[in-house]
């Protein structure tokens, strides 16, 4: 029955942990996409259980792709699904999941442990050198790769999207993160245009 599926609250909707934050837009743009769909494997059996599947797991930080989801590859057994155009394809293999044998590994609970924001705009490269100290320029941090680092002093696993940068990291700190980044807009609108 309808009425008995729980409607999930994310941190920055009406009652969410977040909620009444603001999300920054202009020259650097903050994103929630915590509510897109996502899918994490971890243990023994995780990455041969996906390619028995199809879902061909990358290296170890590093992303490939599967109809139209990305695959994160966190450690030998830790993967990310990442579905934001996807939702079919990733219920077809969560599906399969639920129903099969072991070993698979277990559901790391990513959909809901885990934040999911997009940073971007055109002040994008200047936000990410004041929110994280790796050198993320093409150059040196390429479509796919991962980081798995600090951004805006927390823990993060960070990643380029056509769009700019994606950031997981622990629901928990969302409203900070917000913060963190709103405080690296402002200071980068204030020195446009200065060396």
């Amino acid at each position: 029955m309808a009425a008995d599926i729980a409607t999930r609250i994310y941190p920055f909707m009406p009652g969410g942990a977040a909620d009444g934050t603001k999300l920054v837009s202009g020259a650097v743009v903050l994103s929630d996409l915590t509510d897109k769909p996502r899918f994490g494997l971890k243990g023994g059996g995780s990455a041969a259980w996906l390619a028995a599947q199809g879902v061909k797991p990358p290296a170890v930080n590093r992303i490939g792709d599967h109809r139209g989801m990305r695959i994160l590859r966190l450690g030998n057994e830790d993967i990310l699904l990442l579905a934001e155009g996807a939702g079919e394809t990733l219920a077809e293999i969560k599906t399969a999941w639920q129903t099969a044998p072991s070993p698979k590994g277990y559901s790391s609970w990513r959909e809901e442990g885990w934040a999911w924001m997009r940073l971007s705009g055109p002040r994008l490269a200047e936000a990410m050198s004041g929110l994280c100290a790796l050198d993320l320029r093409p150059q040196k941090f390429g479509a796919e790769d991962i980081a798995q680092t600090r951004v805006g002093h927390i823990e993060a696993v960070a990643f380029r999207s056509p769009a700019g940068f994606d950031i997981l990291f622990d629901v928990t700190a969302s409203a900070y993160f917000a913060r963190a980044v709103a405080a690296v807009a402002g200071h980068t609108d204030q020195h446009r245009g200065h060396p």
